[in-house]
């Protein structure tokens, strides 16, 4: 296996906030152990679906934004900025201290933003009047503001974007920071996705459309990606962001890398509203494209983490397009089967996963799937973790719109 090296990023920083846990570790311990976070919510009480997956409660020392900042922020926000500390100090570097600004750029992506704060005002609005309505409702609401507090927090002054593809947000955000390193436009790129829009109408809205499980007598049950008998998937929230690098720089400071992010792909189906392409026509075409980019062949791919939303559509498509473009058969993990489906975040969490994945030589377990249910004839891992030494490795990102982003990551010993 080749890869074209000068195109690949490292990855040398990690944070994540999800379902399964506050923190790296916490959140990757989670996944291997194959069990749902999905629960019963108080504050869907009453709703047709009446569960999700929330971030677990964080002690006042982990939710700590300072500095009196915290008021104005929304929660997709909060969790963007606590992830990205986490991210730059895995990566060793000083919260603002130890590197020039003007060359550090973030990218985040979210799918809904500040909903939840649209909602609650809405509602006050409706119940008290204009003169009610927070002066915070704008800046809590903007899907920029959460990669603009992550720059003020960080003192990075280079480029700072937000992206916003839906589903695929978390991934379009690190595929556009390896472009911003790749172009010279930085030396430093934070980038991932953050979403907190579990809410009463946001839900209902998704459950109008039939998108998500049904199961409310089994919550943790209810998103089994892959399985015959999948119904819909579980609204979660989470955030996600990564430090990425030149290899050289990384090797320079001589820091751990735990992963190459050495490709990616991009296409848009053109072909619905919020139906994928049959078959993962288009997809392919993001698939084959983040291969390329990377050098690497169908056949050098030894991991897949799919998108996997327990969808009856999206799972078959994508089954389809693994089986049609990877026929040799790598493993196939999905984490919304823990985690839910954390819309915009998703991408970002599960290409971090992929990149722990790599470095830890592990494959986490599909939860809520055993191998006679499984509906397609893919090897996802079930039950138990599985060692694997992944050389390379593809997570897919599929959003309403059509929008596909594929991304290609290696060992960075391969």
């Amino acid at each position: 296996m080749t890869t074209t090296s000068g195109r690949a990023v490292a990855i040398t920083g990690l944070g994540l906030i999800t379902p399964a846990g506050v923190g790296r570790e916490a959140t990757w311990e989670g996944v291997l152990r194959g069990r749902s976070a999905a629960a019963e919510d108080p504050e869907l009480k009453e709703l047709p679906v009446d569960f999700s997956c929330r971030v677990p409660y964080m002690t006042p020392e982990q939710a700590r934004i300072g500095g009196g900042k915290s008021w104005r922020m929304g929660q997709f926000t909060r969790l963007a900025v606590l992830a990205a500390r986490e991210a730059v100090a895995d990566a060793g570097f000083a919260r603002g201290g130890d590197w020039d600004g003007a060359r550090v750029a973030v990218v985040i992506g979210s799918g809904l933003a500040g909903a939840a704060h649209l909602e609650e005002q809405s509602a006050r609005f409706l119940k008290e009047g204009p003169e009610l309505v927070a002066p915070t409702l704008i800046p809590m609401l903007i899907s920029n503001m959460a990669a603009g507090e992550v720059a003020l927090d960080l003192g990075a002054r280079g480029p700072s974007l937000a992206t916003e593809s839906a589903c695929a947000s978390g991934a379009s955000a690190l595929a556009v920071a390896r472009d911003l390193l790749l172009s010279g436009a930085c030396d430093i790129a934070v980038a991932g996705g953050t979403e907190a829009a579990v809410t009463p109408v946001i839900t209902t809205g998704f459950h109008r459309m039939g998108a998500l499980s049904s199961r409310t007598d089994e919550p943790a049950a209810a998103s089994r990606p892959f399985a015959a008998d999948r119904d819909g998937f579980v609204i979660a929230e989470g955030a996600a962001v990564c430090v990425l690098e030149r290899p050289a720089d990384a090797a320079a400071r001589g820091r751990r890398v735990y992963a190459l992010l050495a490709g990616a792909g991009q296409s848009t189906d053109a072909h619905h509203p919020t139906a994928p392409a049959p078959g993962g026509a288009v997809a392919e075409s993001a698939l084959r494209t983040a291969l390329a980019d990377a050098g690497l062949a169908p056949g050098d791919i030894d991991h897949v983490n799919a998108h996997g939303t327990s969808t009856p559509l999206n799972d078959h498509a994508e089954a389809d397009l693994i089986a049609r473009v990877l026929p040799h058969g790598p493993s196939v993990t999905a984490p919304k089967g823990a985690l839910g489906h954390s819309l915009g975040a998703a991408g970002a969490i599960e290409a971090a996963l992929t990149a722990l994945t790599i470095h830890h030589r592990t494959v986490p377990p599909v939860a809520n799937l055993t191998p006679g249910n499984l509906d397609f004839p893919l090897d996802c891992v079930t039950g138990a973790p599985r060692p694997q030494d992944v050389r390379a490795a593809v997570t897919h990102s599929f959003g309403f719109g059509g929008h596909n982003v594929v991304l290609a990551l290696t060992s960075p010993a391969a």
